[in-house]
């Protein structure tokens, strides 16, 4: 039954969880936030739509780029380089993004009618970003329910499992992660040093899976 609706970014995460529900998904939704990346992701959340057949619609949101702080707002050169952890990766946080998004994921639920919102969070963002903490997603879920006829809710499956999980997920249902974006600075290629680089890379070598993607270094 296509009881749901997914916030889907062309990255790693959201492709894997689009094709593992595809059967649920009536409706997906990005957002043009004006971040360093989306001209490299946005592409590629509509072509995997479009090859499953699920209607997709992105929402400019661009007013967080003219108001909010983040280095994922401010170019390429103020992407840190090294490791995905908290240190090194909190200046990449945009604030509320996946609060402001879910909200208007569900206010897309209740307009078609649909019951659940899908996000793409796992374990690994937990430590770096609040919005996608597993307090986070229930409270966010009680939100909703509470604040809609239809009592919509959030159904966040990889909460609690890493990105390496995912990608085993992903590598049992055939997907090409080279026709997905990861890298925060937005270039020709993945440059290969950013942390959702150095991310993406160790989690496709801990699942087995032959790495294709270009990287610059």
């Amino acid at each position: 039954m296509k009881d749901s609706i997914i916030v889907v970014s062309g990255g790693m995460d959201s492709i894997t969880l689009l094709y593992d529900y595809k059967d649920r998904i009536a409706l997906a939704v990005s957002f043009d936030y004006g971040s360093n990346h989306n001209a490299k992701e946005l592409p590629l959340a509509e072509m995997h739509c479009k090859r499953l057949g699920i209607p997709h619609i992105t929402i400019p949101l661009m007013f967080m780029k003219d108001y909010f702080k983040s280095s994922l707002l401010e170019g390429a050169e103020a992407i840190p380089e090294g490791n995905y952890d908290e240190e090194n990766m909190k200046s990449t946080v945009v604030p509320f993004r996946n609060g402001i998004m879910l909200s208007v994921a569900c206010g897309l639920a209740e307009t078609h009618h649909l019951k659940h919102v899908m996000m793409a969070n796992h374990s690994g963002d937990h430590t770096i970003y609040p919005d996608c903490r597993p307090g986070f997603v229930s409270s966010m879920s009680a939100a909703i329910q509470a604040g809609t006829y239809d009592g919509v809710d959030i159904v966040a499956p990889y909460t609690n499992i890493t990105k390496a999980d995912i990608a085993r997920i992903g590598k049992r249902l055939g997907i090409d992660y080279s026709e997905t974006w990861s890298c925060y600075k937005g270039g020709e290629h993945h440059c290969g040093k950013c942390g959702t680089c150095r991310e993406r890379r160790e989690a496709l070598a801990e699942a087995g899976i032959d790495d294709t993607t270009v990287y610059d270094d």
